[in-house]
């Protein structure tokens, strides 16, 4: 199963640049040397906005959960990256409502491949 009206997908920037790529957010600088290793940083996080989203359209959905905030979809994949490794990632999303999916949070797929593309 495919992330309900992903081509809709919205990801924030202050999301992006005070969390996922921050090495000062104390919940997101793991995230952030993650990321990071693979060639994205603060400066240019229009384009890792771009590949979390194309993550999110293209992978596939493991867990669905559904609470009084919306239904939050995880999505598993690989994740294009400006150094070419690209990794497999978990991007997490939720849709309140109709309305469009809104990016939670990401981090490295737990499972052993990863690393690896």
């Amino acid at each position: 199963m495919k992330l309900p009206r992903a081509a809709r997908a919205r990801v924030d920037g202050g999301k992006v640049v005070g969390y996922l790529l921050s090495p000062h957010h104390p919940d997101g600088r793991s995230k952030a040397a993650f990321f990071g290793a693979f060639g994205f940083n603060p400066v240019r996080w229009e384009l890792f906005a771009a590949a979390l989203r194309d993550q999110g359209t293209k992978g596939e959905v493991a867990a669905i959960a559904t609470s009084e905030y919306g239904t939050r979809y995880s999505v598993d994949g690989v994740i294009e990256t400006p150094d070419g490794r690209n990794p497999r990632v978990r991007t997490v999303w939720i849709i309140e409502g109709d309305g469009e999916p809104r990016l939670i949070t990401a981090h490295p797929s737990r499972r052993r491949d990863a690393g690896r593309t």
